[in-house]
């Protein structure tokens, strides 16, 4: 029996998500260049090659930390993308050999995602240009980037129904009952009364009240929350049961 083996690299990607202050969820994208492109079209998720003593999961870490600066950020792994045919545009096929100077006939990538307070200042070490994206914006990315955000977002509805915590890692230290709202609503596409969450919310002891209200605000001011990790972990309560 004949093989036809071919050069095949492994690659990460990572779907960083991010709650900003129009309470829309957001993917932070970093830019790519190619001479003969536009950069207003060059946007991509963070990724790389994993480097020859590296492991998978601490390939992803270096990204992050490249992409971000931040030492130490909520990461996890949810698939493989691994179609023949994800690198076959000839724009994804010069970027890859002016990147990274190999031939590299195939290229798979494990795909992680992670979250960051929109709020948190980007200090990158590796990209000239790091922005956020609001979902419902997201431009054509190259390769299947597209599709691997996509999938996230199904992974983490998954996450935060089995560990309600992981929501916290998207909104500022104190926020407001709204705010929380918001963000499950946009996460979990779910149609939830404000009313009924409220009260549910109320019933939390994790959910810590503040004696502190919104300033200068158009609206009516609400009170500040937090969340009590601590608290959290003696109930593990699920939000919507």
């Amino acid at each position: 029996m004949n093989f036809n083996f071919i050069h095949t690299y492994v690659s990460v990607d990572c779907v960083v998500f991010g709650f900003d202050h129009e309470n829309r969820l957001n993917i932070l994208l970093a830019q790519r260049y190619l001479d003969d492109m536009p950069t207003d079209k060059q946007k991509k998720l963070p990724g790389s090659l994993i480097l020859s003593n590296e492991d998978v999961d601490d390939a992803a870490e270096r990204v992050l930390h490249e992409l971000t600066g931040i030492k130490k950020m909520v990461l996890k792994q949810f698939k493989c993308f691994a179609d023949p045919m994800r690198a076959s545009n000839k724009h994804d096929i010069q970027w890859m050999e002016e990147e990274y100077k190999h031939n590299i006939d195939r290229i798979m990538t494990v795909a992680y995602l992670s979250l960051c307070k929109i709020d948190h200042k980007i200090n990158s070490a590796k990209y000239d240009t790091v922005d956020w994206c609001p979902i419902e914006k997201l431009p054509a990315l190259p390769f299947d980037h597209n599709q691997i955000i996509k999938e996230s977002l199904v992974e983490i509805r998954k996450w935060i129904e089995s560990d309600f915590s992981i929501i916290f890692e998207l909104l500022p230290k104190k926020f407001t009952i709204r705010q929380l709202y918001q963000l499950y609503n946009a996460v979990s596409e779910r149609n939830i009364d404000i009313k009924n969450f409220h009260k549910k919310i109320s019933s939390f002891n994790y959910i810590i009240q503040l004696d502190e209200i919104e300033a200068n605000v158009a609206h009516r001011a609400a009170r500040y929350y937090k969340f009590d990790a601590k608290i959290y972990k003696k109930n593990n309560n699920k939000l919507i049961k």
